[in-house]
């Protein structure tokens, strides 16, 4: 199983960002997936998740109500949409597949290589 996650960049506090992860390899049959992002010096952080089936969603308390996770099931691809960018948000970011719909990144299978995110002032 291969996550390929792509849409990083640098981007001014107030601004947008969109995030796409694809899934490829032909034993990929995990139920979910979603991203964590890591600072430097700072501790690794759950950020969502989604449901391939039914597209059940989660977020983690500092993103809810500015970032948005959504998939599309032809494509084994999810997308984060990122509003309202702060500098606070700066991290690389990592996408993930596993079968439960966890806060813990140990629960989690399979992790993209990162796709690093900076939130300028």
């Amino acid at each position: 199983v291969q996550l390929q996650a792509s849409g990083g960049g640098s981007v001014q506090a107030g601004g947008s960002l969109r995030l796409s992860c694809a899934a490829s390899g032909r034993t990929f049959s995990n139920s979910v997936m979603g991203w964590f992002r890591q600072a430097p010096g700072k501790e690794r952080e759950f950020v969502a998740t989604i449901r391939w089936s039914g597209g059940r969603t989660r977020y983690g308390d500092s993103v809810a109500g500015r970032f948005t996770i959504s998939k599309d099931n032809a494509k084994l691809t999810v997308y984060l949409q990122m509003n309202n960018l702060k500098p606070e948000d700066t991290a690389v970011y990592y996408c993930v597949s596993g079968d439960y719909m966890k806060a813990d990144g140990g629960t989690y299978d399979f992790w993209g290589q990162g796709t690093q995110v900076t939130v300028s002032s």
